[in-house]
């Protein structure tokens, strides 16, 4: 993949940081919401980025929400948007 990918999932990652601060938690949010709307492709993209040319440029609530996500742990669902409950579940 191209640098230009992965600068841009951690744009993302910021973004979606960004958006979610104000929540009760939000790391949880945040690794919620990109466990639940990001491929596997792009977490292992962002991943192999943040592993080879390190942390700087993301926030830290992304940082501390990808490396949650890293480590195998995955949130409860933090939004209505990642709520099955909600919504349903996807069909596939």
């Amino acid at each position: 993949m191209s640098g230009q990918t992965e600068a841009k999932l951690v744009y993302m990652a910021n973004q979606i940081a960004r958006n979610l601060k104000h929540e009760p938690h939000p790391v949880a949010a945040v690794a919620d919401h990109i466990r639940a709307f990001w491929s596997p492709a792009m977490l292992r993209q962002v991943f192999a980025h943040l592993a080879m040319q390190g942390e700087d440029g993301i926030d830290p609530v992304a940082r501390a929400a990808l490396a949650e996500l890293a480590a195998g742990h995955a949130p409860p669902p933090q939004t209505k948007a990642t709520d099955p409950a909600h919504h349903g579940a996807d069909a596939g």
